[in-house]
């Protein structure tokens, strides 16, 4: 499925093709995309806007616990807030996402996960921001 995923999700309009996102891979435990900034992504100053790499962030957190609940019958809710630091700014290049996901708690309906994500530039490796969040399956 998580192959299968990945087309359907890059060829969906709406934000993820928007933001010109690939997603690159997409398992229950790890999401990964890439993008290239482009003038679409900048706020005034110049640098990507802090809102698109929460976004990226939440949509590979989402897809990633979807992918956990849609076999199950079940749908996700998001029930943390990102909560991102930024800590190098972007004004171009291409840019990657990752998301690895970790089980809080599960009982026999629900399943409460967590994760950390970072947004980098892969031929330098560096971090540019780091997020964490929380969803119920």
């Amino acid at each position: 499925m998580s192959d299968n995923i990945t087309e359907v999700i890059n060829r969906t309009p709406g934000w993820v093709r928007e933001m010109g996102i690939t997603i690159l891979a997409a398992s229950p435990d790890e999401v990964t995309c890439e993008w290239e900034v482009s003038e679409k992504h900048l706020q005034a100053y110049g640098i990507v806007h802090g809102g698109v790499h929460c976004g990226v962030i939440e949509t590979l957190a989402s897809l990633g616990a979807a992918l956990v609940a849609l076999p199950r019958g079940q749908r996700v809710v998001g029930l943390e807030n990102n909560n991102t630091s930024f800590i190098r700014a972007v004004r171009s290049g291409v840019r990657h996402g990752r998301v690895a996901e970790q089980l809080l708690h599960r009982d026999g309906v629900r399943a409460a996960r967590r994760g950390a994500a970072r947004t980098y530039e892969l031929s330098e490796a560096y971090t540019i921001g780091l997020t964490f969040w929380a969803c119920l399956v």
